[in-house]
């Protein structure tokens, strides 16, 4: 048989195409989950079980959204609600679904300039920071990191302007993740607003440590959105649809609830489906 013969025709090479896109969804992630590691297990798992690839790019939740508007996209995980409701109420997405949480610690300098330390008030120690001038380090890219961030300062009636305060300095490599805005923040001993996973992750190697958590404002809500197939028609809506169905179910749920404890010895991620709260008989977190 020549190599010719061999070869598919056309037509048949459109459909072995398509066939593949089928199996496949391609993901835009907030960095943090990807950085941490849980989004690449999350996906590796879930292809060795249903031979379905989870292809995924990883940027700050405002860019994550604004990727997913061209329609190259079948899904996203994102961590900031206000962008998230804005990005469903435009069209672009449906069925937004919890799938995990973690949260935000104040971090600054051992000697702590501001005297936040120990407060369980994260809005008024925001205050205190503002009041005493003291460094303070922003991403300040709408990640949701960011929005968190900027939540806070509204909450607390400002809103620092890097051009204006000296003493509010936005990070050049922030759109890069929490990972190098925390490590630019302990190089320059400041003040920060940073997850707990990364913080886990990063503490040997930073300086800052933590000195304002556990206040609820600071729950770091991680959820998916499947891009809305009616605004793009091409898009792999049954493979997300499908692989949100798995991200909501017991397997993935304890991988989330597992993920590096050991290691750690304390949780990156706690799991927050619907699902999984109603079978455990959780009260929502939210």
């Amino acid at each position: 048989m020549s190599k010719h013969s061999e070869q598919l025709p056309d037509w048949e090479l459109v459909l072995s195409a398509a066939a593949r896109l089928q199996r496949m969804v391609k993901l835009s992630s907030t960095i943090g989950p990807v950085a941490a590691g849980i989004v690449p297990l999350l996906a590796k798992t879930y292809e060795e079980r249903t031979g379905t690839k989870i292809e995924f790019e990883a940027a700050g939740t405002g860019i994550t959204l604004e990727k997913a508007k061209s329609g190259n996209f079948d899904l996203v995980i994102v961590h900031a609600r206000s962008l998230e409701y804005r990005f469903i109420a435009d069209g672009y997405g449906i069925d937004r679904r919890d799938v995990m949480y973690n949260d935000f610690i104040i971090f600054g300098p051992e000697n702590d300039p501001a005297g936040i330390r120990g407060m369980n008030d994260a809005v008024a120690a925001f205050a205190k920071i503002a009041a005493a001038k003291a460094l303070f380090v922003t991403r300040g890219d709408m990640s949701g990191t960011h929005v968190k961030e900027l939540e806070l300062w509204d909450k607390a009636g400002m809103r620092p302007d890097s051009a204006k305060d000296t003493w509010y300095v936005v990070c050049e490599d922030g759109k890069l993740g929490n990972g190098p805005t925390t490590l630019f923040a302990s190089e320059r001993n400041s003040y920060i607003l940073m997850d707990r996973a990364t913080y886990l992750i990063l503490k040997n190697r930073i300086r800052i440590i933590p000195l304002v958590e556990r206040d609820s404002i600071l729950l770091n809500f991680i959820a998916a959105i499947q891009v809305n197939p009616e605004k793009f028609p091409g898009i792999n809506a049954k493979g997300a649809k499908a692989f949100t169905d798995w991200l909501c179910g017991d397997e993935a749920q304890i991988i989330i609830r597992d993920f590096e404890v050991e290691k750690y010895n304390e949780p990156l991620f706690f799991p927050n489906s619907d699902e999984w709260n109603e079978k455990n008989g959780y009260t929502p977190v939210s």
